[in-house]
């Protein structure tokens, strides 16, 4: 299925809120893998790519899956959440999969030394913490495109992280820097509050 964005991205940034109520009924995968497409083209560190999603729509697997996120309603009322991972461990074992092949292949094996050479040698925390701050940019991309295409979504960060590996076996050293309830919404929402510019810019 290919659908249209319902706003320009300016507009959807200025009106997007977070959705913790939802209509009934599965949101097609064919929506799901569009909006993943199109997140899948943020920006990242040497271009390393560090984010993995997992979509949990079954019912069973989202009711435990709430558990894990101490109940919040969002969770199970959702049609699917979208369980944003990072995996920094497989994109140093796979940089021949992040080197641009129009490097040529002199220019993709000096990529790789370099990425080896900037990453390589730290510790495995300092590396997944990297890799989780580039996560952020993607989970950036995902809730403004989702509202350009007039999903709702609730992002979240009060979850067991140990828990959710668990339940969707993911190796311990994976961060996860967030749960995403998405949908279509049930209603507006909260409005929004937000600082004014010149509460958060300075120019100098």
């Amino acid at each position: 299925m290919t659908f249209s964005p319902s706003q320009p991205a300016l507009e959807a940034a200025h009106g997007r809120v977070s959705h913790r109520e939802f209509l009934p009924g599965p949101l097609p995968r064919e929506r799901i893998e569009e909006l993943l497409a199109a997140v899948a083209q943020a920006p990242s560190a040497y271009n390393i790519q560090p984010w993995r999603f997992v979509v949990v729509s079954d019912p069973d697997l989202k009711d435990r899956l709430a558990e894990a996120a101490y109940g919040q309603p969002q969770v199970r009322s959702a049609p699917a959440v979208i369980v944003l991972t990072t995996d920094m461990r497989d994109v140093m074992a796979h940089l021949d999969e992040v080197a641009n092949p129009a490097m040529g292949e002199a220019g993709r094996q000096g990529f790789v030394a370099r990425v080896q050479s900037a990453y390589g040698a730290l510790p495995t925390d300092a590396l997944e913490t990297l890799g989780a701050s580039q996560g952020g940019i993607a989970l950036g991309y995902l809730l403004l495109l989702a509202a350009s295409l007039g999903l709702g979504t609730s992002p979240m960060l009060g979850f067991d992280p140990a828990k959710v590996r668990a339940l969707l076996g993911l190796a311990d050293h994976v961060p996860i820097p967030a749960l995403v309830a998405i949908g279509l919404p049930a209603s507006a929402g909260m409005p929004r509050h937000r600082h004014a510019l010149d509460r958060i810019v300075t120019w100098r």
